[in-house]
């Protein structure tokens, strides 16, 4: 908007009522129980709760890498060193928000600061969700939203789930695919078991039996595909997983002497500083990382759930000996012989050929050297989750199966990294299911 006071454009500050119908169709402002008209949310946005959930998780990342680490800085100025990113959904952009505001309020950044910059990308390009724009994962959805009803909707579980159910629904179906699904009414009834007495349904859609039922044939639908799958991997989720991993190579070579991430991140030069990455995703985002890992345990993310995936790198201190391997490791920690590996920048005198989009498999042995005494470990809802491929010996960190080396993260992410995303959403004809299980988590 112009005005006569300010020659240039600004945003004008508003706020939002709700409109509906009421009786005969008169036009009424929606409420909540209370008689409430503001801060009424429609389907999909954050309540608050939802933004106290979140605010309340950036306080327990600022107490983890801030006060207990000491891996990011108590007070900023900018966030050059923070990549934020977001999904098109309001939701996801309020959680990124809040997160961020928990980690670093007002009093932990400088008077300077200016407002953070978060990423965001068009739905068609969206990677931080599976993306059903991509045409082949769309297929795959379907194909097993399809064996889902065929396995489950003539069973004693689908029966069980009706006669407590099917009363409320509007056909009277409850069913794998009825309308609602499933699964649409295990997400409504999750929503208002996160909120309170005043939002719930009939006592019967919280029966602990139906409930157990409801999600485990919800993940199947919706997972399976993910652990079985190998085509589903690398559509579904694969992008990210890329994304994840070239940062880490990315910031790796930084630390090493190499500022040069690529042709592909020409005019983004500030990404090999970024010493944290934050992104406002999805509960299928972290079910479908989790899955494609082989670590998910198949049940669906409670609200606020977050996987962390930290890069670790053997500080050059001499190991400290000690008579067993449990021993080895509580003094390994202690003596924070595994540190965040983003340490002091030392300017570079060659600079390599950047390994960020790489093939572990296309990389020479010199190239793989550079991974050696890195580590990876995710942490789902901060607990650490253990990847099958790296259970191995030599693929971990000697004592700890959640720490994998990061040459063996990479192998395992490469299996189900699409190295041309557009090309590998094209329709196809072949048949979405696979003779064999492809089992998720190997290299």
């Amino acid at each position: 908007m112009t005005t006569i006071d300010s020659p240039s454009w600004d945003n004008l500050k508003w706020r939002r009522r709700l409109e509906t119908f009421g009786k005969n169709d008169a036009a009424v402002l929606s409420s909540g129980p209370g008689g409430e008209v503001d801060a009424i949310c429609v389907p999909g946005e954050l309540t608050d709760k939802g933004r106290a959930s979140t605010f309340q998780l950036g306080q327990r990342l600022r107490h983890l890498y801030v006060d207990q680490l000491g891996y990011m800085p108590k007070i900023i100025s900018d966030t050059n060193m923070i990549y934020l990113r977001a999904t098109p959904m309001p939701r996801a952009l309020e959680s990124l928000q809040q997160t961020f505001l928990g980690m670093y309020p007002p009093s932990a950044r400088t008077a300077s600061f200016a407002p953070p910059t978060i990423i965001t990308r068009t739905r068609q390009e969206e990677t931080l969700y599976p993306n059903e724009e991509c045409r082949r994962f769309l297929q795959l959805t379907k194909a097993y939203g399809q064996r889902a009803a065929d396995r489950w909707n003539g069973t004693e579980e689908m029966k069980y789930l009706s006669s407590l159910l099917s009363k409320w629904m509007p056909d009277g179906r409850v069913a794998v695919d009825s309308h609602p699904r499933l699964t649409g009414i295990l997400d409504t009834v999750n929503s208002t078991l996160a909120h309170g007495p005043q939002t719930r349904l009939p006592p019967k859609f919280y029966d602990a039996k139906g409930l157990e039922i409801m999600d485990k044939i919800g993940c199947e639908e919706w997972f399976s595909g993910y652990q079985e799958n190998q085509e589903y991997r690398k559509v579904g989720i694969g992008p990210l997983v890329g994304d994840i991993v070239g940062r880490m190579l990315g910031a790796m070579e930084s630390n090493g002497g190499s500022k040069n991430l690529g042709a592909d991140n020409e005019g983004f030069q500030e990404r090999d500083k970024v010493r944290f990455a934050l992104s406002g995703c999805h509960d299928t985002t972290l079910a479908g990382l989790l899955s494609s890992y082989g670590a998910f345990d198949n049940k669906w993310p409670p609200y606020t759930s977050h996987i962390v995936i930290e890069l670790f790198r053997e500080a050059e201190l001499n190991p400290v000996k000690t008579t067993n391997s449990s021993e080895k490791l509580n003094s390994f920690e202690s003596k924070s012989l595994l540190s965040p590996f983003f340490q002091k920048y030392n300017p570079p005198s060659t600079a390599p050929e950047p390994l960020t989009n790489k093939p572990l498999a296309s990389m020479t042995p010199v190239e793989r050297q550079k991974l050696s005494g890195h580590y990876v470990r995710m942490r789902y809802n901060d607990q650490p989750v253990v990847i099958p491929g790296c259970k191995p010996p030599g693929k971990h960190l000697d004592g700890d199966e959640t720490f994998c080396t990061l040459e063996a993260f990479k192998s395992v992410s490469d299996k189900f990294t699409p190295w041309n995303w557009a090309e590998a959403c094209i329709k196809s004809e072949k048949s979405p299911f696979p003779k064999e299980t492809e089992r998720a988590g190997y290299e």
